[in-house]
Order: C-alpha cells, then structure tokens, then sequence
C-alpha cells in the first residue's frame, strides 16, 4: 500500500472543493425550469420573492444541499467499513444497513402513523444498527471468523429479506405508497427539513476524520494495530457506530441507495494513496460532487420527467461491482 502523492494533499483537496463548489452551481441553475446565473444570484441575495426565486430557494438549493451531504455521507461509511473490515467490496447499501433503515422506517409507520420526520430519522438509525449487527453476526458466527467472502454473502441474504421485510410490511398495511416515496432512493420532494439531519452527518464526518489515523493502521493489520497500542475494540465500536450514523441519515434523506459507498473510496485511492487522513476528507468532496451530478442527471435526461436516481447509480455501480470482483478487490491497477 502506497501514499505517494504528486501533487500535494492540500492542494488535491483545494481542486476537489472547488470542483464541488462548481458542480453545485450547475445543480441549482440546470433543471426543468429555465433559470439563469442571474436568477441564482438574485435567490441568494435578494429579499424580494418570485417564481423562479422559489423554486430555487425552496427546490433546488436544500436539494443540491442534500445531495452533497448524502454523498459524503455514503462514500465516508464505504471508506470506514471497507477500512475496518478489510474488504474492499464493502458498502452500506450492500451490506444491510440502508435495508435495514427501510425495514425499519417500514415498522415505524405501522407502530406510528404521525411519526414525523425526526422520527423517521430514529427509526431509520436504529434498522441500519439492526441490519449491520445481523451481518456481522452471521459472517463472524463459524469457527474460522469472518471473511470478505461471507461478508458479502451474508449482507447480500439479510439486504434481501430486509428489503422484504419492508415491501411486505408496506403491503401488508398498505402503506406502500409511503414506504416507496422513502425507499425509491431519489431526492426529489426533499425540503429544509434536512437542516434538522444534517449536523448529524457534520458530526459524524468530524469523528471519522479524527479517527482517520487509527483507522489506517486498522486497516493494514489488526495484530499490527494491537502492537502500537491502539485499542482497537474501542475504535472499531467508535467506527461502527459513526457508519450508522452516516448510512442511517442518508437513507432517512434518500432511501436505498447503494454502490455510492463502494465506488467513490476506490475512485479516491487512486487519487490519494492509501492513508485514511486522505481518503476521508477526499471522499467527503468527491461524493458529494457524485452524487450531485447523478442528481442532476436524473432530472434533466428526461426533463420534466425524472429519472429514479437509484437506477443512474445502479447502472453505474454494478459494473464497477462486478470488475472490483474480477481484479480481486482492485479496480485501479
């Protein structure tokens, strides 16, 4: 593992940002609504109201936001899990934690018609712990500990009949109507209310990067680790439990989401080398220009009409799913 850089971190994080900073200017002018630079900066500036000014203070802006804050999210918790476990095709939507939010939030609207959005937050935080914990359990239970192997395996069994669980549940009660407008994995209908999820995210992504250095030596060997006097039961609880945080928010935001965290940690280890002190803020930057574009994709191939968000990832990720397999957990030789 290398952390050779040409050009410098700081300098590679500059560029980052002010790409991201670039890409969300398209997001809030671009979309079916014609709107102009003017227009953006009037909304941002000015107090008088208008068409345009609303919606692009009450559409587009808290979507452009979410997306950055969604994507951040996912690529930090694939770059964490990936890291903790040492595998490099692990993921949150792959290995049960948003199925396991959208099981959850299923449940919660059965238990609690009027659960409201911060509600639908908890309950999403707690099915992505649920979900996590049932992989774990399984891919740990035999004598011979866990591999990336069953880890896969395992995640992919319970993603699948947690996913059931939802759609059963949304039918059973009929509910599907609500579960979908959750689970379809898009932010369109997405309004200021994130403001109440968002210093979630900001606060689990600062713990990720200050544990950043533990977690590059985790991730090299764990008798290593060990060895330089890391207690690593400790951080392993403190990396889970930001994970949770992060998958579970932005499934609260976006619904089920996958492959976002498994592409974006590789795409950033060819940019910054292997350290985590790197990888995370990059991963922060990167992800959320992602996610960004894929969201304004989604909204303007086929303007008015969107395309599900979820779909543009899928048919992006699981080819670069299936070539990480192939070159063994290795995308960029």
């Amino acid at each position: 593992m290398t952390t050779k850089r040409r050009i410098p971190l700081t300098i590679q994080l500059i560029i980052a940002a002010i790409a991201l900073v670039i890409v969300m200017f398209f997001g809030v002018t671009l979309g079916a609504a014609n709107t102009s630079i003017a227009d953006v900066w009037h909304a941002i500036w000015s107090d008088n109201g208008g068409e345009k000014t609303d919606i692009l203070r009450g559409i587009r802006f808290p979507r452009v936001v979410a997306a950055v804050f969604v994507g951040a999210a996912l690529a930090v918790a694939g770059a964490i899990m990936q890291g903790v476990t040492r595998n490099p095709l692990a993921d949150p939507g792959l290995l049960g934690l948003t199925s396991g939010a959208n099981a959850a939030l299923a449940v919660g609207f059965v238990l609690f018609p009027t659960i409201g959005y911060t509600g639908s937050v908890v309950a999403c935080l707690i099915g992505a712990a649920i979900g996590m914990g049932i992989v774990y359990g399984i891919s740990a239970s035999s004598k011979k500990g866990m591999s990336p192997l069953k880890l896969v395996l395992a995640g992919a069994a319970v993603s699948m009949f947690l996913q059931a669980v939802a759609d059963g549940t949304g039918l059973l009660f009929q509910l599907s109507k609500n579960v979908s407008m959750w689970t379809s994995g898009g932010l369109q209908g997405v309004t200021w209310d994130i403001l109440t999820i968002i210093p979630i995210i900001i606060l689990a992504l600062l713990i990720s990067i200050l544990i950043s250095r533990q977690l590059t030596i985790l991730s090299l060997n764990e008798e290593v680790a060990v060895g330089l006097g890391q207690k690593t039961f400790l951080i392993k609880s403190v990396m889970f439990i930001v994970v949770v945080l992060l998958a579970g928010t932005a499934v609260a935001l976006v619904g089920n989401l996958a492959f976002v965290g498994l592409m974006i940690p590789h795409i950033v280890r060819a940019i910054v080398g292997a350290d985590y002190r790197a990888i995370i803020p990059m991963s922060m930057l990167v992800g959320g220009m992602f996610m960004v574009i894929v969201d304004l994709i989604g909204r303007t191939m086929n303007a008015p009409f969107e395309t599900p968000v979820v779909a543009l990832v899928a048919v992006i990720g699981l080819p670069f799913f299936l070539v990480l397999v192939k070159r063994g957990g290795r995308f960029f030789a």
